[in-house]
């Protein structure tokens, strides 16, 4: 059975290990003999599968890092060890919200639903009573604490950049009451106006166009020196795309459909013009 992912914190601080086994000169097999740690163990620490906490001494003892030192790598261990926020809702490390918490920059193009992140409760409990295992009671209110949990990260500091090209049949349809699509629409348009946000809306009469084929989202991680992650939820699951050559096509999908959809001043233009016909 194949191991869980490593979180992102733990692969940053894997990939620190892996630079100071480099510049000590030595290979993994020279690196792990004094510990017993064979080639394949090296090779999954090295991955972000961390050894117990004498073993991580060890090797930072093997690599010639100081005792004085030792502190803030002791932080960097104890905080990749750490439970999210989202254990406490039963969520694990594995699915999107993990993927998300450790982004520093999300692109999300959204064909089907106004995005998590720009949703009013009355959008998510719609969204969610409409899905295709339908919630309700303390699974429902769950779901709900945990969007409202990713959307604070817009206004935290650091804040997350956020980019989001919707197709403005998702501002058309009739998902809600008048009054709370009228306030969905509002909270898209406030949402906007944070500097760290953009958002943009590709007219339907572009036609056909590659962003008909579905919604996916590119997640960055510059601040923890990952390469960047393509994700795809679709109606029987989700894929995770972290190929380069997977990730590049991402990326000029999304490049293609900013340049197809209207510049932000414009794309709010729209909205508001859907509201006043709503």
């Amino acid at each position: 059975m194949d191991r869980p992912k490593p979180n992102a914190r733990k692969r940053l601080l894997a990939n620190k290990l892996r630079r100071l086994r480099e510049d000590a000169g030595l290979t993994q097999v020279e690196a792990g003999e004094p510990m017993r740690f064979n080639k394949n163990k090296m090779s999954r620490i090295e991955l972000g599968h961390l050894p117990d906490y004498n073993g991580f001494l060890a090797l930072l003892d093997r690599y010639g890092v100081i005792v004085s030192d030792y502190d803030d790598w002791v932080r960097q261990y104890d905080r990749a060890w750490e439970k999210g926020w989202w254990h406490a809702y039963g969520l694990n490390d594995q699915g999107y919200i993990a993927l998300e918490a450790d982004a520093d920059e999300v692109r999300e193009y959204q064909l089907g639903f106004v995005p998590g992140l720009l949703q009013t409760e009355a959008g998510m409990r719609a969204a969610f009573a409409d899905a295709r295992d339908p919630l309700s009671g303390r699974r429902l209110e769950n779901e709900i604490a945990v969007r409202l949990r990713r959307q604070a990260r817009l206004t935290e500091d650091p804040p997350l950049e956020y980019h989001a090209i919707i197709d403005e049949s998702v501002l058309r349809r009739p998902d809600l009451l008048p009054d709370d699509q009228c306030a969905q629409l509002e909270q898209i348009i406030k949402r906007a106006e944070l500097p760290n946000v953009t958002v943009q809306v590709v007219p339907i009469n572009h036609g056909i166009h590659s962003g008909r084929n579905g919604s996916f989202i590119i997640l960055s991680y510059p601040r923890l020196r990952e390469p960047d992650i393509a994700y795809i939820e679709h109606g029987f699951g989700s894929l995770q795309f972290e190929k380069a050559k997977d990730v590049h096509t991402a990326r000029l999908a999304f490049r293609h459909l900013a340049d197809l959809a209207y510049d932000e001043p414009d794309s709010i233009r729209l909205i508001r013009q859907v509201i006043t016909e709503t």
